[in-house]
């Protein structure tokens, strides 16, 4: 009996290393991001390819990864590179590596090819059928108008993820700034984009990633970007440089306050519905009332405390009679 995957993994910080760079890998290890993608797309050049493949394969089966969801970033369909960054990198670390990142995602097709491609691979080294993951990044419009069929192309989906540099060229946004909001506009101007990609990843138990923020040394432009991404729901954000990972870390993680009130509640409203609490259906702690929509809620705060290892400092007490 196989063991069940955990689809919904720690992804706070996502880090973007460009596979072609030794230095890079060696120092990635170290740093406290949940996920590092070893990157064959944009940070390689083209010539750059063919060898950054076989330092990836060399990265992944040597390197210390300890605690972090390993992936590599293959070049999206439309090239001629994707098939053999899979078949290398699968076939040489298959066993190593936990997802497979495929950018500029526009059909679900695309989805399914990727499916294809890693379980006949899986299939023919010998590897768990249907371990290692996708994560499919928004690039486009016709990607975001797709996204739904897109989460639900395959088993292997974990991440629908925001790819705003792409996306803003695509659909001629008046802005230079990657993730900054374009000039003349007052509103958000992501803010439908985010919402539909966080939908379609909601509705089907997927998480949803916001991309880069290019300006790698503005760490407060970093976080009030990340914090809004972080308010609407997401689960996490691309980091770029070292800088911005604890940033990352900190935003898509609960306050200690909300994370110890979640568990409090979880602790309360276990209780109360019991034969020793009453078997209430709802139940008073302190001034607030709590029912089984406050437990839902509260479910997603714990969780996201207990991912980020978070520990807590207060306890439920059971009611005097």
């Amino acid at each position: 009996m196989t063991t069940p995957v955990n689809r919904l993994r720690p992804r706070r910080s996502c880090l973007a290393v460009p596979g072609s760079n030794p230095r890079f890998l060696e120092k990635a290890q170290g740093l406290p991001a949940d996920q590092v993608f070893l990157d064959l797309e944009d940070a390689c050049a083209p010539l750059a390819k063919p060898e950054a493949r076989h330092t990836i394969v060399k990265f992944l089966n040597e390197g210390d990864w300890t605690g972090k969801t390993r992936v590599v970033r293959v070049n999206d369909w439309t090239t001629e590179w994707t098939y053999r960054d899979v078949v290398t990198v699968v076939e040489g670390a298959g066993q190593n590596l936990d997802c497979i990142m495929l950018p500029k995602v526009q059909t679900a097709q695309q989805v399914v090819a990727l499916d294809l491609l890693l379980t006949q691979i899986e299939k023919t080294m010998g590897f768990e059928v249907g371990k290692i993951g996708i994560e499919a990044q928004i690039e486009n419009a016709q990607g975001l108008n797709n996204v739904n069929e897109i989460a639900t192309a395959s088993q292997r989906v974990e991440t629908i993820i925001f790819g705003p540099a792409d996306f803003m060229a695509s659909i001629n946004m008046k802005s230079l700034v990657v993730g900054e909001q374009p000039p003349g506009y007052p509103a958000d101007a992501y803010h439908y984009i985010l919402m539909k990609i966080l939908m379609a990843a909601r509705a089907n138990n997927l998480q949803a990633i916001d991309g880069p923020y290019l300006q790698i040394r503005n760490v407060d432009g970093y976080r009030e970007v990340a914090q809004r991404a972080a308010a609407l729901g997401f689960d996490g954000k691309w980091v770029l440089h070292p800088g911005q990972v604890e940033a990352s870390n900190e935003i898509f993680s609960p306050s200690q306050e909300d994370y110890d009130h979640a568990e409090l509640i979880l602790d309360a409203y276990e209780y109360f519905t019991s034969e020793a609490g009453g078997k209430k259906g709802s139940a008073m702690i302190g001034d607030e009332m709590i029912d089984e929509a406050s437990r839902k809620m509260a479910l997603v705060i714990s969780g996201k405390g207990r991912a980020a290892g978070m520990q807590r400092t207060s306890k439920f007490e059971i009611p005097e009679a």
